[in-house]
C-alpha cells in the first residue's frame, strides 16, 4: 500500500505549482518544468485515489437494502482494478533521471576484428539511424572517420528530440556480432566487436569549463573528395587539458564547430560526473541493466542464426534483418521494464 501522506504532499505541491504560475509568481521557466513533471504522477494519484474512493462508496452501501445488489456487482471490478492502478501510480513515483527526458550523444567505435569490426561499427551506425528516423528524431553525424575498406574507424552523432536519453541509454556496452566475413573463402563464422557509448546532453547542466583549461586548434577539413573537398582550415579540436578528452568537429562553418565541439565536449564532462556517482552508489547497491561499464558485453548480434540476444535481460529475439533496420521497441521496452523493475523491488527493500 502506497502511503497516503506521500500523495497528499503530491497534490499539494502540484496545486502549489499551479497557483504560483497562474498569479505568475516566481521563475515561471522553473515552476513550469516542474509543473510538467509532476502533471502525469497527479493523475496516477487522482485515478487511484478515485478507485479507492468509489470501493469504500460501495462498501458503504452495502448497508442498504435498496443499494446491495448494485454494491455486489462494483465492489469485485473495483478490486480488480485496483493492483493495476497501484502499479502504474508505483511506476510513476520512481525517482527519474534528469538527462531522460533530453537528447544525447551517441559514439560507435570498432573493437576488436579489424576490419570487420570497423563494418560492423558501421551497421551499428545505421541501425541507429533508421530507429531515430522511426522516433522522428533529428539524427547529426558531427565527426567520422571512415574504415580502409568501408565501416567507419569512429562516429560521434548528435541525436536530438524529447525522451531520446531515456531509449537511448542501456545501449552503452559492447555489442558483439557472429557471421561470415566477405571476405572470408572458408564461409567460417568470425566474432567481432563495437563499443557503443551514449552520453547526456548537458545543455540545461551547469558544467563550468575555465578557458585556460582547453586548447582550442583549427584545421583543414578533410572533405568527400573532388569539388567537396573543404579547403578552409574550418575543422575545429577542442583538447580539454584536466582530463585529456579531445573533441574534434568539421562541419563547414568555424563557429558552428565551436559550439558543436563545446556541447560534445559538456556532455563527456557531465558524463564523466554521472559515472563517478554512478560509481559511488554502486558501492552500496548494484543496479541489473545500465550498470554503465563500458567494457560490459551486452549484446550480441548472431547473423547465420538471425537472432539477436541482449545478455543482461536473456532476452533472444529471432529477427535479426528487422533489427538491424531499426526495429528496436520491443529490446529497449524490455530494458526500460527490467529497470523499472529493478527500481521498485530497491524501494520495496
Amino acid at each position: 500500500m502506497i502511503p497516503q501522506d506521500r500523495l497528499y504532499q503530491i497534490i499539494q505541491r502540484f496545486e502549489y505549482l499551479e497557483a504560483a504560475m497562474s498569479q505568475g509568481e516566481g521563475d515561471i521557466a522553473a515552476l513550469g518544468r516542474e509543473y510538467s513533471e509532476l502533471r502525469p504522477v497527479v493523475e496516477q494519484v487522482r485515478a487511484y485515489q478515485g478507485l479507492l474512493a468509489d470501493l469504500d462508496e460501495a462498501q458503504a452501501m452495502l448497508a442498504d437494502p435498496d443499494m446491495k445488489e448494485l454494491a455486489e456487482e462494483e465492489i469485485p471490478a473495483l478490486k480488480e482494478q485496483i493492483p493495476a492502478a497501484e502499479e502504474a501510480l508505483q511506476l510513476a513515483l520512481l525517482p527519474k533521471d534528469a538527462a531522460d527526458n533530453g537528447s544525447a550523444i551517441l559514439e560507435i567505435r570498432p573493437g576488436t576484428g579489424g576490419d570487420e569490426a570497423a563494418l560492423f561499427a558501421g551497421d551499428l551506425l545505421r541501425m541507429y539511424q533508421r530507429y531515430a528516423e522511426a522516433q522522428r528524431w533529428t539524427f547529426e553525424i558531427i565527426e567520422m572517420q571512415e574504415g580502409e575498406v568501408g565501416g567507419i574507424k569512429s562516429v560521434t552523432a548528435n541525436v536530438q528530440g524529447a525522451g531520446v536519453f531515456a531509449r537511448l541509454k542501456f545501449e552503452s556496452g559492447v555489442h558483439r556480432v557472429q557471421r561470415v566475413p566477405e571476405t572470408e573463402s572458408q564461409g567460417r563464422v568470425h566474432t567481432s566487436a563495437a563499443t557503443v557509448a551514449v552520453l547526456p546532453e548537458a545543455k540545461d547542466v551547469d558544467i563550468d569549463i575555465q578557458a585556460n583549461d582547453i586548447r582550442i586548434d583549427t584545421m583543414r577539413a578533410s572533405g568527400a573528395g573532388g569539388q567537396h573537398v573543404n579547403t578552409t582550415d574550418s575543422a575545429v579540436r577542442i583538447t580539454h587539458l584536466p582530463t585529456g578528452i579531445i573533441v574534434v568537429s568539421a562541419e563547414k562553418s568555424q563557429h558552428r564547430n565551436r559550439e558543436i565541439a563545446m556541447n560534445v565536449l559538456k556532455a563527456r564532462l557531465y558524463d564523466m560526473e554521472r559515472q563517478k556517482l554512478h560509481d559511488e552508489r554502486s558501492a552500496t547497491r548494484k543496479s541489473q541493466v545500465g550498470s554503465g561499464d563500458r567494457s560490459e558485453r551486452i549484446r550480441t548480434y548472431n547473423f547465420p542464426q538471425g537472432r539477436m540476444t541482449d545478455h543482461r535481460i536473456n532476452l533472444t529475439l529471432y529477427k535479426l534483418d528487422a533489427v538491424m533496420n531499426g526495429d528496436l521497441d520491443e529490446v529497449i521496452e524490455a530494458l526500460i521494464s527490467d529497470h523499472q523493475s529493478s527500481l521498485l523491488a530497491e524501494m520495496e527493500g
